[in-house]
């Protein structure tokens, strides 16, 4: 495009408003002759549907991942962009329908992406699980799964999605798929679901939830072959977590609950707890105060339940891991001076965890913003940006720029204006002064 083009007033109006999809929008009708959603959306690696959402938002997306992808593709120079880019971004359009192996080995590039949550985790419920015959791995080589999977769950919650994930699909390709026949046996089988939940999850962290979304149901039907149905409904819970994480508050609910139908089966008071707080993050999005306060008073009446006992894979969902979704549920509900108290005990979380750190130290100073108390959030904002040297996660951005939205009402005080300095040195988005 000439630089001219840039300069239309629709288009320097939509960048001063740090408005992406109102942008897109300028940029599509004023080509001549004028482009069509569905032209602009292929050239995205989008639908038609979730490009006209985006421009038709009245709160813009803060997916950095998203941002600097589609400022790449069509080459919007540098001095209207409100992030900067980075150099690996290229102005390639996005393919139209990547494979499942070129996604994967492709690490950090961007992928199709359509809407997170289209259909609820029930269809998959139908399916039934096959009978299994004889195995060919051996004990030792599901343990070596197992082990593998431990590592990569480790290094994803320490320091992010981005760092394993490539070398997790190579191994899942080489070593995992190629032993998942018709004869494998249950072990195996949940091992493989096991490390497909933990490739999700990654995919999750570095902004492409419809991969992750993938790898779950992947997981989930894994786990259906094995008869495994308290790691199927952990699927299920997982895919609620991230519904939620996009403000998909519908989409959160109806996964929680079809996730209580198969952990009704099992007895096993963590994942119990775990599905109602999510349950309960999902109607507090929605604004239903009396379904939600229901859902969290049955989680922690489960909490008050559940004991070490539990499998490898829900250790994580200890008090801290507990104290953190419930100080969620309450911020988004409205009660910021109940939630900041959970928030304040998620920090007395073990170690290994420093990503989780950081989205709770992140979460409790977006609670002190909106108590007003802008010193105290400015504060651990501060904490929270001084995190990210160890982590790479498009989910830490997010939560920082959560915060900075948060923070927007405050944005002439000094504190302010230093933390969004900050943010900025590290690709943050932070509402326009």
């Amino acid at each position: 495009m000439p630089d001219e083009f840039w300069d239309h007033s629709e288009i320097q109006q939509a960048a001063r408003e740090r408005h992406i999809g109102r942008l897109l929008r300028a940029y599509r009708t004023l080509q001549r002759p004028r482009m069509t959603q569905l032209q602009l959306a292929g050239w995205l690696g989008i639908d038609q549907s979730n490009l006209s959402r985006h421009e038709r938002a009245a709160r813009p997306t803060v997916d950095l991942d998203k941002l600097m992808q589609w400022a790449s593709i069509l080459r919007i120079p540098q001095r209207l962009l409100w992030f900067q880019l980075h150099p690996t971004h290229t102005s390639e359009p996005a393919p139209a329908s990547p494979t499942l192996a070129t996604v994967e080995e492709s690490g950090d590039v961007d992928v199709h992406r359509r809407q997170f949550l289209r259909a609820s985790g029930m269809t998959a419920l139908g399916m039934v699980c096959s009978g299994t015959a004889q195995a060919v791995p051996s004990g030792s080589t599901v343990e070596e799964i197992r082990r593998m999977t431990a590592g990569f769950r480790a290094q994803d919650n320490s320091f992010g999605g981005s760092y394993g994930r490539s070398a997790l699909a190579a191994y899942f390709s080489r070593t995992v798929e190629p032993l998942l026949t018709s004869r494998a046996k249950p072990p195996l089988l949940v091992a493989a679901a096991e490390m497909q939940q933990v490739a999700g999850w990654m995919a999750y962290d570095v902004g492409q939830p419809e991969i992750g979304r993938r790898h779950l149901r992947e997981a989930l039907r894994l786990c259906q072959r094995a008869g495994e149905e308290a790691l199927a409904a952990e699927m299920l819970a997982g895919m609620s977590h991230q519904a939620a994480f996009l403000g998909a508050g519908d989409s959160a609910v109806d996964l929680a609950l079809a996730a209580q139908q198969i952990a009704g089966r099992v007895h096993l008071p963590a994942l119990a707890a775990e599905i109602n707080v999510l349950e309960a993050h999902g109607y507090a999005i929605k604004g239903d105060r009396a379904e939600c306060l229901a859902a969290l008073h049955h989680s922690e009446q489960a909490f008050e339940h559940a004991d070490g006992d539990r499998p490898d894979w829900l250790r994580y969902f200890d008090r801290s891991y507990m104290a953190a979704k419930t100080a969620h549920v309450l911020r988004d509900l409205g009660a910021s001076a109940e939630a900041e108290a959970y928030a304040r005990e998620s920090l007395q979380m073990a170690e290994g965890y420093e990503r989780g750190r950081l989205f709770n130290t992140a979460l409790l100073a977006s609670i002190l913003a909106d108590q007003r108390r802008v010193e105290e959030a400015c504060a651990e904002g501060a904490r929270a940006v001084s995190m990210l040297h160890r982590v790479r996660s498009v989910r830490a951005l997010a939560y920082l720029s959560d915060l900075a939205r948060r923070l927007a009402p405050f944005a002439r005080t000094t504190s302010v204006k230093h933390l969004y300095d900050r943010f900025h040195s590290v690709g943050v988005v932070t509402p326009r002064m």
